[in-house]
Formats: C-alpha cells, structure tokens, sequence
C-alpha cells in the first residue's frame, strides 16, 4: 500500500476526496504537515494505491485502508480527517473502530442522508459519455467561490494552474470518481453518527458558496454526532481545503490543542 507521510507531532489520517488522489488536496497536506504527522494515500482502486476495490464491500474498503495505513505506520490511534468524499469514509471507521479514532474532523462532507441529484446520477451510471459536460460545468460551479477566495484575478489563474498542474502530475479518472458517487449514495449515516464517540469537529464553507454538497446536508453530522461542533471557513465553499489551506489547518490545529486542554 502506498502511504505518503509529512510532518510531525500527533497523528493525522487525512481521507482523499472523490478523485481519489491525495495530491489534490496537497496544500492541506503541507498546511497540517506543519502541526501533524500526515499520513494521506491514493484510495483504493487507484492504479497508484496498489489496492484492488472489491466492489461487494463498498464503503468498507476505504475503512479497511485507513486502519492499515495505521497498521503500516504503527499507530494505535489517531486523527482522522476526511475531505467531501473521504468524510464519510472518516465517518464510518469512526463509528467501527472507536479505540483507533482519537479525534474526528470532516469537512465538507455530503451528509448523513445524501444523495446524488438525478442529473448526476446519470452523469455517474454512464461518466464515459456524461463526464466531459460534469467536467465543463465545474468553473460555473466554483466561480463564485473562486472569487471569494481569490479577489484578484491574478491569484485565481495562479490557483487554476496549479490545478492543471496536478491533473498532469496526478490524473484522474472519472468511472473511478462515479463508482465512489455511487457507493455512498444510498447511504443513510444516521445510525453510524449515533456510535461516534471521538470528539467531532464539522468543518463548512458559506451556504452560499457551496454549489458541490449542500452546507446544511454538512451540518446535519452536528446534531446527529454526540457532542459534535460545527465552524465555518469562511471566503469558502466545497474548496477550502484548497483555496484556504493555512486557515483549515488552523481551525484543526486549535480544535485538537482545546481537546487536550479539556482532557488535561
């Protein structure tokens, strides 16, 4: 299994995204990398993971690679931070292996309940025909983020490139990303949520900013994860991980410093 690990100091699982890859999400890496021990890795099924998805298991495969990615390193227990997609892996393992979860952090995350709207899910039932009109409906999606985070324009072309940088460097694929929408969809969390008992902390971008996973589908893990806290990073929607790194890694540096604290 391959397992890329930055930093020290507490441990860190950071769950990739849809696309699978941890290099897109990169800047939160190095952001908590400077407070953590970040292990992150390809999802499995990913060419780059050198895990094979058995598709009966659905969600559980990404659970089960998370507490080897601890096995590998040697950990007993950890933080685990799932970004959009990987929240709800992080969700699930918090749920079923409670003495390995030291703390839970998601952020933006589709909710407990959600679902694919029906546009999408046929964009995922057939990604090889529907995909490219996923793709170009993206920078419609973004843009009002995307100026939020980056007021002048010449750091949202720095950002857009930075991007088209990773897609190289990293490429996706999007029969991989629809088979990801495909398993949580018929998910229903709730009872998964009643059994977290890590300290929880709901990270969300502004509802107006958010046009990927509604904010208050995010929120709902609030009320439904006992003892859960919810914060905001503003001047962001879905992206924050990546727009505003330094400011995500702050807000998960100071929830588990106030942990401690509370603990001691």
């Amino acid at each position: 299994m391959q397992i890329t690990t930055k930093g020290s100091g507490p441990p860190l699982v950071l769950i990739p995204r849809l696309e699978g890859r941890w290099e897109y999400i990169g800047p939160a890496v190095d952001a908590l990398a400077r407070s953590f021990r970040v292990l992150t890795f390809p999802l499995c099924g990913e060419p780059a993971s050198g895990l094979q998805l058995d598709r009966a298991r659905g969600l559980d495969n990404y659970v089960s690679q998370v507490a080897r990615a601890l096995d590998e390193q040697r950990i007993d227990r950890a933080i685990i931070c799932g970004v959009s997609f990987g929240g709800v892996v992080a969700v699930r393992f918090a749920a079923t292996r409670p003495e390995r979860t030291a703390a839970l952090v998601l952020a933006s995350t589709p909710g407990p309940a959600w679902r694919l709207r029906p546009r999408h899910l046929l964009y995922a039932r057939a990604p090889w025909l529907f995909g490219p009109l996923f793709v170009a409906e993206t920078p419609w999606r973004l843009r009002a983020e995307m100026a939020a985070a980056f007021p002048r324009r010449r750091a949202r072309l720095r950002f857009a490139l930075s991007q088209i940088g990773t897609f190289v460097r990293a490429p996706l694929s999007l029969a991989r990303m629809a088979e990801r929408a495909r398993i949580i969809s018929p998910l229903d969390l709730a009872g998964d949520c009643a059994r977290i008992t890590a300290p929880t902390l709901v990270i969300t971008g502004e509802p107006h900013l958010d046009h990927i996973v509604p904010v208050d589908s995010s929120s709902a893990y609030v009320r439904l994860i006992p003892g859960a806290c919810g914060v905001v990073l503003e001047r962001t929607g879905h992206q924050g991980v990546m727009t505003r790194p330094e400011a995500f890694a702050d807000l998960v540096r100071a929830f588990v410093e106030n942990q401690r604290h509370a603990a001691a």
